[in-house]
């Protein structure tokens, strides 16, 4: 069902061209859409001498905005190595509108600060490798979808560590005490 926009698209200008329809205002009343619907719409030309016929319709926009922060951010401990660490999250459940297309991760040593450490993951999850044992990390995920990036999941802290390898040498001695 189409309607006619006088807020935004006000035909008493004798030059009108385009017009900008705010999101808000496509997901408040009348229009009442949601995220993710896709909007069309169709044109027609006013003069002296009255109304064009009406336009077919454009091609479609989708209503979308960044995603909500991944959740659930955790240790894959099946995953640690001396130097090796394993991410998992979940996708929250508000995509934005629009499917998510990938993840970001980000880390920092504690009290550093954060640079992306890997993108464009499909995937919920990531084996970060070639860690220093005994330097404690930091990391956050984005998600992203065709708008743009979501906020940064809460962090995870987690000290890259393993527990120690057998000893090699073992020796006995007797003690006089």
């Amino acid at each position: 069902m189409f309607s006619i926009d006088l807020t935004y698209c006000d035909q008493s200008t004798s030059t009108v061209t385009s017009c900008t329809i705010p999101v808000t205002a496509i997901r408040a009343a009348p229009f009442s859409h949601s995220w993710g619907a896709s909007i069309y719409a169709k044109v027609f030309a006013t003069n002296v001498y009255g109304n064009s016929l009406v336009s077919n319709e454009g091609n479609g926009a989708i209503i979308t905005t960044t995603p909500d922060a991944p959740i659930n951010l955790a240790e894959d401990t099946s995953l640690r190595t001396k130097s090796t660490l394993g991410l998992t999250w979940t996708q929250a459940e508000f995509t934005g509108g629009a499917v998510i297309i990938d993840y970001r991760i980000n880390i920092a040593q504690v009290g550093g600060s954060y640079s992306v450490l890997a993108s464009n993951l499909v995937n919920p999850s990531y084996t970060v490798i070639e860690l220093t044992s005994g330097i404690t990390y930091q990391f956050k995920v984005e998600s992203r979808n065709s708008y743009g990036y979501s906020a940064y999941s809460d962090s995870i802290t987690l000290l890259c560590a393993y527990k120690p390898d057998a000893p090699t040498s073992v020796t006995t001695t007797n003690s006089a005490d």
